[in-house]
């Protein structure tokens, strides 16, 4: 049996593998199988990176708004606080929340004070 040459085509999809490892070092940026694996393997920890940037972004936003309320009152917590923001149907979210921690100070001890004054009042 006749021995066929692939040609361009096997070659244009190599090359395109190769720019993708363009950056990787060694072994990984030159042979085409290991080249394959760590590109699969690339693809696989980008995607889990993304999940693992969202969980790390809300920690930072519950932390840096937990400080805040702290710094005012030292028995409001956090936790008070988004239980009482949800029981008066106030939609604000933590990156929201985590914002006017950071640039307004006052405006968050405002919108607490608020809720603490409505919960104290009788119903």
């Amino acid at each position: 049996m006749t021995r066929i040459r692939r040609g361009y085509i096997a070659r244009r999809r190599r090359t395109k593998i190769r720019l993708f490892a363009s950056s990787f070092r060694g072994a990984h940026s030159r042979l085409t199988r290991t080249i394959t694996q760590q590109k699969i393997r690339a693809l696989v920890s980008a995607h889990q990176d993304r999940n693992s940037k969202k969980r790390n972004f809300r920690l930072l936003w519950i932390i840096r708004i937990n400080a805040a309320i702290r710094e005012r009152d030292v028995s409001y917590r956090y936790s008070i606080l988004i239980h009482n923001l949800h029981k008066r149907q106030l939609l604000i979210n933590r990156k929201i929340l985590a914002q006017i921690a950071i640039s307004n100070r006052t405006c968050l001890s405002m919108i607490s004070n608020e809720i603490i004054k409505r919960k104290n009042l009788p119903k």
